[in-house]
């Protein structure tokens, strides 16, 4: 794989991930850009020790524009896009829109006594699979994804040295009834100035977990459990097991784990990298496969945070749907969005036979 970085005309970086090492990347962008927005600002929540984003430039950020002004897909036939390339394989740039970013604005210490506010210092990153935008990463091949997943390594480790970050989330959104807003397949990646909730709620699990069995990995002890059931697994291979987890929240949740414990996707070894993609792609053409209609889904990488903790994670791909039916999505609705509690519709162990047989 070749790594190429440029500067785009507003001075935000973006790197080429080519699969042809004779690949050349010359091509400057030649559009007229006002400055990326300033950071976000951090808003601290006290009845629930969590931060919030406010990212009020985000509302002007592109909102499902036609194929033909998408602005992920090659610059060509007089249209300039993100990308100033006529062709590529995989390609990584600072969003333009960012919730998190390091440009930082001066802000008010406090809002109130009990809200102390900080910048949104971080980065967030954009990540195109393929320059063909009427594609979905479940068409592309095995060697593709294997360089996607490059990528998110090398991004992984560079943002992790950037000052403040506290963890790396790559995900991907897909579909409208997502919330996408490009249509074009990508995903992004979101370097937090914090360890986020969701994160917190695991190590804490893992944590009691460790201390009352001498330092075992809780989540290795779960998917050997996973494994040796069976009834939940949808795939595996050598060095991956695919499952529905037996508290499953989603009508259709798989988790990707790889068999031994690792904090992040650059401590996977070149055989962990290379068995992923054909995995992965079958996982994703039998969700496609359920209904006959392509499946709105969340692929989110979960990682250990870069400076505490790591011991207690493993690395791991959430994958889940909100479609319930062909023609029914699950909403969070009260006892979701109110108080956090999920209710299924679906058995586990329905959705891996179900899955399975797709």
């Amino acid at each position: 794989m070749k790594r190429t970085a440029i500067e785009l005309a507003d001075g935000r970086e973006l790197i080429y991930f080519d699969e042809r090492e004779d690949a050349v990347r010359d091509q400057a962008d030649r559009r007229d850009l006002p400055p990326p927005p300033p950071a976000s600002q951090l808003r601290y929540d006290p009845l629930t020790d969590e931060w919030v984003a406010l990212a009020v430039h985000r509302q002007t950020r592109t909102f499902l524009p036609p194929a033909n002004q998408c602005p992920l897909c090659p610059s060509r036939d007089g249209r300039r896009g993100e990308i100033p390339a006529t062709a590529y394989d995989v390609v990584v740039f600072e969003n333009r829109f960012p919730s998190f970013s390091g440009r930082i604005a001066t802000e008010p210490a406090e809002i109130t006594p009990f809200t102390p506010v900080r910048p949104g210092q971080g980065r967030c990153e954009v990540v195109c699979f393929t320059d063909d935008h009427h594609a979905s990463l479940a068409n592309l091949a095995p060697r593709r994804v294997r360089t996607v997943l490059d990528a998110l390594a090398d991004r992984t480790a560079a943002l992790s040295d950037l000052p403040g970050v506290q963890q790396v989330f790559p995900f991907e959104n897909r579909g409208v009834e997502i919330g996408v807003t490009l249509h074009h397949p990508h995903g992004q990646i979101y370097a937090y100035p914090f360890v986020t909730p969701r994160t917190r709620a695991l190590l804490a699990a893992a944590r009691r977990h460790a201390d009352r069995t001498d330092g075992r990995n809780l989540y290795a002890d779960v998917l050997a459990a996973e494994r040796a059931a069976g009834d939940r697994v949808v795939a595996d291979n050598e060095h991956w097991t695919a499952y529905v987890p037996a508290a499953a929240r989603w009508p259709f949740e798989v988790h990707v784990a790889p068999h031994r414990p690792v904090p992040d996707i650059p401590a996977l070894r070149d055989a962990e990298r290379a068995s992923f993609g054909p995995l992965y792609l079958d996982l994703l053409r039998r969700f496609d496969g359920l209904f006959d209609v392509p499946m709105p889904y969340v692929a989110a990488w979960h990682q250990a945070p870069v400076r505490i903790d790591r011991e207690l994670g493993h690395l791991h791909l959430q994958l889940f749907s909100v479609r319930r039916a062909k023609d029914k999505l699950k909403y969070l609705a009260g006892s979701e969005s109110g108080m956090g509690v999920f209710i299924n519709d679906i058995a586990p162990e329905r959705a891996a036979q179900l899955l399975r047989g797709a």
